[in-house]
């Protein structure tokens, strides 16, 4: 009788997971259940899920291990400390906590001597370890980035000192990058950053995030009014949405200066969806403010999502200056997927600003410029017909460059060059 084909095994190790709605932790939970569906024998060391409310979920514990089954994949909780705001030293903190915790799980899931171990940062504090006992057992090793968490944390000042902490910290991870096998990102751009920081060209892949276009998808106009009018709204009502973390990389307050500048027009509504750091502040500034055409809305479990994204008119894609280089907005996907128009904030040659312009998905204004913000958006608003055309193609441009699959199954053809083949 012929012996069963051994699966490989990949160790995911990352401070995010599911059931975490948006971000890392949303993206890490839909790639294991594609690798377990696809033939892979996978295991999860990670935290409870805190994101992006920054604080554990109900049913899990900051303070005790624990572990669950996830779509077949074994998922390992580590305690975690999780500050109640998100300011450079507490999120220093809160992930050495995590580094630390997780040490014995790491060690023991290691001597599980699986094919690969991935590790998604943020943050680099994982990384030491992983790259000590990848050299002591020969395991092979993979660093995704999903954003330059270092250098946000300095260009947006939640990280003190400059010239010479900031070198001695940007050489460290420089240094630890380059030992891995393989180091990717999600954009062209920040792929090309890594090369910037020693990272050699032969290791550097691209691995773009993804939407599941079956279900983010144009609803029926019927379907999207009768959403609309259940959350209050009227089909006649603009709706110009943001949805997603509320942190200190997003600078939402340009959109209550935006909406004050725009709130003569009184069919134009903003409506702020999600959960995050900066959440509360913003609420008490739309509310001294007066601003009545601000609205904030709970973050939507995953089975609401595509009704939320389809009730936005135009969805906004909100960056600070100094952060555009160093991220890609994972909701962006989402956005594009569901057809409808995006008015994004970046600067030239960042990975956002690339996008939007290949794909025709809509308008880009300078990161910061409330100005340009507002006539853009009062732009859109009197032009439907262009509404219509840029989230055509913004779907189309979903479908053909970022779909959940296609990008999955590119992912399984990188792993195959490292060796790593499941059945």
């Amino acid at each position: 009788m012929a012996r069963k084909p051994r699966k490989e095994k990949i160790l995911l190790y990352s401070i995010n997971f599911a059931p975490e709605l948006t971000g890392i932790g949303k993206y890490n939970g839909e790639m294991v259940k594609w690798l377990t569906d696809n033939g892979f024998d996978v295991r999860v060391v990670t935290a409870p899920p805190y994101y992006p409310q920054w604080r554990v979920q109900e049913g899990y514990s900051p303070y005790r291990y624990a572990s669950e089954l996830w779509h077949g994949a074994k998922v390992i909780r580590c305690p975690v400390w999780v500050p109640k705001n998100g300011s450079g030293a507490k999120r220093l903190l809160h992930l050495c906590s995590f580094a630390l915790s997780s040490i014995p799980m790491l060690l023991r899931h290691m001597l599980w001597r699986p094919d690969m171990c991935l590790v998604v940062e943020p943050p680099i504090v994982l990384s030491p370890m992983v790259v000590l006992l990848a050299k002591i057992l020969r395991v092979r090793t993979w660093l995704h980035v999903q954003d330059f968490e270092v250098d946000a944390a300095f260009e947006l000042g939640l990280l003190p000192g400059g010239g010479k902490l900031r070198s001695i910290v940007t050489k460290a991870e420089s240094w630890l990058m380059r030992r891995f096998d393989r180091v990717s990102s999600i954009s062209e751009p920040m792929t090309h950053r890594l090369r910037k920081k020693g990272v050699p060209e032969h290791k550097t892949v691209l691995f773009p995030n993804w939407v599941d276009t079956e279900v983010i998808r144009p609803l029926p106009p019927e379907e999207r009014s009768a959403y609309r009018r259940k959350s209050g709204y009227r089909d006649e009502d603009l709706i110009v949405l943001y949805s997603g973390n509320m942190g200190e990389k997003q600078g939402l307050e340009t959109v209550l200066d935006t909406a004050e500048k725009l709130r003569f027009i009184s069919k134009i509504v903003f409506i702020l969806c999600g959960d995050g750091v900066a959440k509360k502040k913003l609420v008490e500034q739309a509310s001294s403010r007066k601003l009545s055409n601000v609205k904030f809305m709970e973050l939507q479990p995953a089975e609401r999502l595509n009704e939320l994204l389809n009730m936005a008119d135009v969805h906004l894609l909100m960056q600070k200056k100094n952060a555009s280089d160093l991220v890609m907005p994972s909701k962006l996907t989402g956005m594009m997927a569901s057809g409808k128009a995006v008015i994004a904030m970046a600067e030239p040659s960042t990975a956002v600003h690339t996008v939007i312009v290949r794909s025709g998905a809509g308008v880009i204004v300078p990161p910061e410029d409330a100005d340009r913000l507002a006539i853009a958006i009062k732009s859109l608003s009197e032009e439907a017909d262009k509404r219509a055309v840029c989230g055509s193609q913004a779907r189309e441009y979903a479908l053909t460059n970022v779909g959940y699959h296609a990008v999955m199954h590119k992912f399984k053809q990188r792993l195959s060059e490292i060796g790593v083949n499941a059945e």
